[in-house]
């Protein structure tokens, strides 16, 4: 049944996957923009595809149910990138995991002296912009695209 997925597709997205974690990594690495929380959690979605995407170019079966997880990980994916970019615009509140300051309520002082040695970043700052976007709103956009993709995949591969 493997034959009827266009492999095609799924290599070049495969290699787009690649090519966005190598490019957070320099991001991060290279030219030194330290990730928020959010943007860390973003990047799981992206190494889960990586593995569910070679066991249907390299095995046999459960095409269709991985196909449909795909699906639901770029879904996730791309809400969750929204929440980030809805956090920048201050459409939404930062969460727990995103915020080091105002914790004192919550938190020991030893707790709050260890959150401050981390550095944490806050995800409602940008600091690394591509052509006047942030990173979480293209992510949010390429999430999409690759939900559309995975979706058009399923529905082609659950047709024949």
């Amino acid at each position: 049944m493997t034959e009827k997925i266009n492999k095609k597709i799924l290599f070049s997205v495969l290699t787009l996957i690649f090519f966005v974690l190598i490019y957070a990594f320099v991001i991060e690495y290279k030219f030194g923009h330290k990730p928020c929380k959010l943007c860390i959690y973003e990047r799981v979605p992206y190494f889960l595809s990586i593995f569910l995407i070679l066991k249907i170019l390299l095995t046999k079966g459960y095409e269709k149910i991985t196909l449909l997880l795909l699906c639901l990980v770029f879904l996730v994916s791309s809400t969750l990138a929204f929440y980030h970019f809805g956090i920048e615009q201050g459409i939404f509140k930062e969460s727990l995991s995103c915020v080091s300051s105002n914790l004192s309520e919550s938190l020991s002082k030893e707790q709050i002296l260890e959150e401050l040695k981390q550095n944490a970043v806050s995800c409602k700052n940008v600091s690394f912009k591509i052509l006047g976007f942030s990173l979480a709103a293209i992510n949010t956009i390429l999430s999409l695209i690759l939900t559309a993709v995975f979706v058009k995949l399923y529905r082609d591969f659950a047709n024949d």
